[in-house]
């Protein structure tokens, strides 16, 4: 089979892959950045990169333009796109979720930084369309019901990723992504991208033939030197086993897909840790309800204390058996396809 071309709006990949924005700090600069240099588009999280300053001074210019609504700066996002910059030429964007509680600020502040597009999804923004709209930047949409696409579409969106249960992380559907993703390509004419549960050159070529113009990996780039997080964390992905892999409940009100360990196991069990909130990072969170801090916990594992935190996974990670170069996925999953 032969690759499909994808193209986002102006943005066309030389290969239909898109790195997954994983946070927290699990996408940073290097791997989106090694990602666009292999030919595929990269993708920095935005999770814990909002400014915790609300004394800063607001703004109301963006890219030189006045704009009409000021906002609240996020100077290490812009300096994480700034990173990302310096190592590559490539097409490199950021996922901002619709929950994080400074949404409009981060996807002002990266729009101000040069970002060449913006994913969103963890519920549905009707008004970012028309906030990047005068900036050219394409927004993609996750969308895992055709309806939702359509409205996706109809406001702007340059194209839409279906996430499926498969998926690391916070889930927004118990339905595999094989079930949904053909009747979301059924209901829109722009391009629609494939996630979850994404290992293999076999796994895209399936979603190629369910009509996916491209296909997002995450869980597939942890365990690469260019990915940043602990290796205390690539290893909680190394030594897994299918069976470790489970379904956990978040403070987000969303269920999650983690590894397990000694720090699930205790919450799970009704434990209940003392925190403060100190991030106010999510619109959905029941901080007042809730036996832990997800923010705290994620932080945790992602610098290597991952006994006292959660190493979100999907349901491949424990396919991960060792660590490799961004370049050697790309030249595993591509020796699938005829290339021309």
């Amino acid at each position: 089979m032969r690759l499909p071309k994808l193209r986002v709006a102006r943005l066309e990949p030389r290969y239909p892959i898109i790195q997954g924005g994983m946070g927290v700090r699990i996408s940073t600069a290097p791997l989106a950045a090694a990602v666009a240099n292999a030919g595929g588009i990269g993708t920095l999280s935005a999770a814990e990169y909002h400014n915790k300053d609300r004394k800063s001074p607001k703004t109301d210019v963006v890219r030189d333009r006045t704009i009409g609504r000021p906002y609240l700066y996020a100077p290490q996002m812009a300096e994480e796109i700034r990173r990302a910059r310096s190592m590559t030429d490539g097409i490199v964007g950021v996922n901002i979720m619709y929950a994080i509680t400074d949404f409009y600020d981060l996807v002002m502040t990266s729009v101000d930084a040069g970002i060449d597009f913006i994913v969103t999804g963890a519920g549905f923004s009707r008004d970012i369309y028309g906030m990047v709209r005068e900036f050219e930047v394409p927004v993609i949409s996750i969308c895992d019901q055709p309806g939702l696409a359509k409205i996706a579409e109809r406001l702007g969106a340059a194209a839409i990723v279906v996430e499926g249960k498969e998926a690391g992380g916070h889930l927004g559907t118990d339905k595999p992504t094989r079930e949904v993703l053909p009747r979301v390509v059924d209901a829109v004419s722009i391009p629609v991208i494939a996630a979850g549960g994404i290992w293999s050159g076999e796994d895209m070529e399936g979603m190629f033939r369910l009509g996916a113009s491209g296909v997002q990996m995450a869980t597939r780039f942890v365990c690469t030197h260019e990915c940043e997080v602990s290796s205390k964390f690539k290893q909680a992905y190394l030594d897994c086993g299918q069976e470790d892999i489970a379904i956990i409940k978040s403070p987000v009100g969303m269920p999650g897909r983690a590894i397990r360990n000694s720090f699930v196991d205790r919450v799970e069990g009704g434990e209940r840790l003392k925190f403060k909130c100190p991030f106010l990072c999510l619109k959905t969170c029941r901080a007042k309800e809730a036996n832990y801090c997800i923010a705290e916990a994620l932080i945790n594992a992602y610098q290597g204390k991952v006994e006292e935190g959660i190493v979100f996974a999907g349901e491949n990670a424990y396919r991960c058996d060792r660590i490799v170069s961004v370049q050697e996925v790309f030249d595993e999953l591509l020796a699938h396809f005829e290339l021309g």
